[in-house]
């Protein structure tokens, strides 16, 4: 089985082939096609024989999945001999109404995802426009959605919940979902491969542009710090978290802005970028190290919502045998692994500063006399995709996470 794993946005795809038959589960082919809807698409993909970059008109992402599957059984570069060897392409959906797990994309899918364009604007709406695209132009080719908030289901029915009235929670689906869920899953996977135990108690760390960490027992989820939306938690690059909501009519009020204006502003313009007018973490670094007061505050609200959210997962798992670190920021940035876990020796947590130093890899980089192990763990999402569509494919039942 050959599972075609799909990353999109609204004008780009980027894609990953995967060989599920081979116990190796090798990426036989990977590429990306950026300025989708322009006259100048960039067109790029990589396989073991070789790769091609080219410049071409691609109208929609129905043409993006046709040039991806005429560069795969391509003569010079192409590792199919048909197109047809393909048998699904898999998604890293986000969210959608009373729906989790992983789906078959219908239109009763989409409908769900589709309510939610508002609880997730970043991402539902991009998705949904191109899903309904491909279901018309290749019918015969399985769409998989396999929701980021399936991983998190495990988490116990109290920590799901927020104080409000019990129609809302259980009628209309308001609860702390938690997103993440692929990048956690593996994190999951793998330390348990690296320690040779699944009876661990985890603390994984997704850093990058959004951000979350998860509590992990016994290879199943049982915390979040994602809740209802992918803004809520920590600060994103440019999402504001956890925010108080009755802020926003102090904020309506004293501004004349509308809610859908101050939404949006919670959502593409708070964060990292609110608090200094930078939303990478590399630039931010940069200029706090200058003296920018702005940028230092900004590090220093990112690291205390992290430990905050340490702190509280440590209590939750009564310890920790790891912290992982992953994502953008999770692996390549040793100034927030170290403010993150400094001062934690009571804990057993304890840094090597120069394994810490030492750039991104798989590694440990706790210190010989560290209780808990510290990890840095390179994320694999797409694989978690590529074998959530096989177990649906194979099993013919949806759902489940």
């Amino acid at each position: 089985m050959k599972v075609l794993v799909a990353n999109l946005g609204s004008t780009s795809f980027k894609y990953r082939l995967f060989d599920l038959d081979d116990p190796a589960e090798p990426v036989l082919a990977r590429g990306a096609i950026d300025r989708i809807g322009s006259p100048s698409s960039r067109v790029a993909c990589k396989t073991a024989r070789g790769e091609v970059e080219t410049t071409r008109t691609v109208a929609d992402h129905g043409d993006a999945v046709q040039i991806c599957l005429d560069q795969l059984v391509d003569p010079e570069i192409g590792v199919l001999a048909d197109p047809s060897e393909v048998s699904a392409i898999g998604f890293k959906a986000v969210h959608a109404r009373n729906l989790t797990g992983v789906q078959l994309v219908d239109e009763a899918v989409l409908r769900a995802m589709e309510a939610y364009n508002d609880v997730a604007p970043a991402h539902n709406p991009p998705y949904v426009k191109a899903m309904r695209g491909l279901r018309e132009r290749f019918p015969d080719l399985p769409l998989v959605a396999a929701y980021e908030t399936g991983f998190h289901r495990t988490i116990p029915e109290a920590s799901q919940r927020y104080a409000i009235p019990e129609e809302w929670s259980t009628t209309l689906g308001i609860r702390r979902w938690g997103f993440h869920g692929a990048s956690h899953r593996y994190i999951s996977w793998r330390i348990a491969e690296l320690l040779g135990r699944d009876d661990l108690k985890v603390i994984s760390c997704h850093l990058g542009g959004s951000s979350s960490l998860t509590a992990i027992r016994d290879g199943v989820s049982v915390g979040c710090s994602l809740g209802m939306s992918p803004q809520s938690g920590l600060p994103q690059n440019n999402r504001a978290g956890d925010f108080d909501v009755f802020a926003i009519p102090a904020i309506m009020r004293e501004t004349g802005l509308g809610l859908e204006e101050i939404l949006a502003t919670l959502a593409d313009k708070s964060g990292l970028l609110g608090i200094c007018g930078k939303n990478d973490v590399r630039d931010v670094e940069a200029a706090a190290s200058a003296g920018d007061v702005s940028a230092q505050l900004a590090l220093d609200v990112f690291i205390a919502a992290i430990r905050h959210y340490l702190g509280a997962y440590l209590l939750e798992l009564n310890g920790a045998d790891a912290i992982v670190f992953t994502g953008g920021i999770g692996e390549n940035s040793s100034l927030i692994r170290s403010k993150t876990l400094a001062d934690l020796d009571w804990f057993g947590i304890e840094l090597d500063p120069a394994l810490n130093a030492a750039g991104p890899a798989e590694r440990r980089i706790s210190s010989e006399k560290s209780r808990v192990q510290i990890w840095t763990v390179p994320t694999n999402e797409e694989l978690v995709v590529a074998r959530q569509s096989k177990e649906l494919l194979t099993s013919g039942q949806p759902g489940g996470a």
